[in-house]
């Protein structure tokens, strides 16, 4: 069943534009919480109070205050972003894929990410976030574009099918190529593992600066071609027929995938159902409008990864649980929620 028979199947609640607004403006608030939990909860407790004086009134010599700025501010603004560039990535990737199951990983972006971070450990040496998140974009990047060549080598362009078949062969082949490398060192795989399963905790201030060019670049990508995806919806024909070049079309939303999945995998390593997830529950609220869907799953991604990084801070202190594993844990009954609604697109 296609993305906009199911949609008008079953409508989604705020199917109005006052309605969706004010959901929006509730999921942005919701965020706005969440991230003052992100400031004030972890192994040290910081008073709210002190948490705006940290901002308003800073004491240098304050350790409340030095823990809000040095060090939960960056990590929530990473959370932040990584969280909204899986959601918007997840939303365009299940956009031009007409694929209700695609997610960063199908373009090969977590398997490309993953070797060239092992292939850094292993030859250079690799051993600071830092690295790691440039080295992990630019293997996140190749990958995404050698799964776009491969796919669109037939004369009609990139079509679904061949982007799913090429990014899930091409997939296959990187994770083996990683297996191969941490199978024979121990070193790299004691090195690789603490990346590979996903954190915003022990992130330099750098890091984000690093991917905050992509994220934002692919996010202005993915707001400007909102309407050529609710055509692509439509199916192929359909969209000439209204003078979209659906070829085009796909690169350009790919190309702003690459720029949102790659930069946050390379932030935060390889996170799994947040871009799969959240792309279903803002269609389940708002129908399959992208104009919509878009800044809700940015909104709601953002609020969803948070979330998690803060409920790993405090069920396992003084230790953490890192916030992949949480979101992981979270996301299914989540999606199983919207499944059993029948609230997810194409299933």
């Amino acid at each position: 069943m296609s993305t906009v028979s199911l949609a008008a199947a079953r409508p989604a609640p705020l199917a109005r534009v006052g309605g969706r607004a004010t959901g929006l403006l509730a999921a942005t608030g919701l965020l706005g919480i969440v991230c003052l939990a992100s400031l004030a909860v972890g192994s040290k407790a910081v008073p709210l109070r002190d948490v705006l004086d940290a901002f308003f009134a800073y004491d240098a010599g304050s350790d409340a205050h030095a823990i809000v700025r040095d060090l939960r501010v960056p990590r929530t603004v990473l959370g932040v972003l990584v969280g909204g560039g899986l959601g918007a990535a997840g939303a365009l990737m299940q956009g031009v894929t007409r694929n209700p199951l695609a997610e960063p990983g199908i373009l090969g972006v977590n398997a490309g990410a993953a070797l060239a971070v092992v292939l850094a450990i292993q030859f250079a040496g690799a051993s600071s976030i830092v690295v790691y998140a440039a080295v992990a974009l630019v293997g996140a990047a190749g990958a995404s574009v050698l799964v776009f060549a491969l796919g669109g080598t037939a004369r009609s362009g990139p079509t679904p099918v061949r982007l799913a078949l090429a990014g899930a062969v091409l997939t296959t082949l990187l994770t083996s190529l990683t297996s191969a490398v941490l199978v024979f060192d121990a070193s790299t795989l004691d090195e690789f593992r603490f990346w590979a399963v996903g954190s915003l905790a022990g992130r330099d201030p750098q890091v984000v600066l690093s991917v905050l060019p992509f994220i934002g670049s692919g996010l202005v990508i993915a707001f400007s071609c909102a309407r050529s995806l609710d055509a692509l919806a439509l199916g192929d024909d359909v969209a000439r027929g209204l003078g979209h070049d659906v070829a085009r079309a796909r690169l350009i939303a790919g190309a702003g995938f690459v720029l949102l999945a790659g930069g946050a995998v390379a932030a935060a390593g390889p996170i799994a159902f947040v871009g799969l997830a959240v792309p279903h529950l803002a269609r389940a609220a708002v129908g399959p409008d992208h104009r919509w869907v878009i800044p809700y799953s940015v909104v709601l991604g953002a609020a969803m990864l948070l979330a998690s990084d803060v409920v790993g801070r405090v069920i396992a202190r003084p230790a953490e649980v890192q916030a992949g594993v949480v979101a992981a844990v979270v996301g299914v009954p989540v999606f199983l929620w919207i499944v059993r609604r029948g609230r997810t697109v194409g299933l």
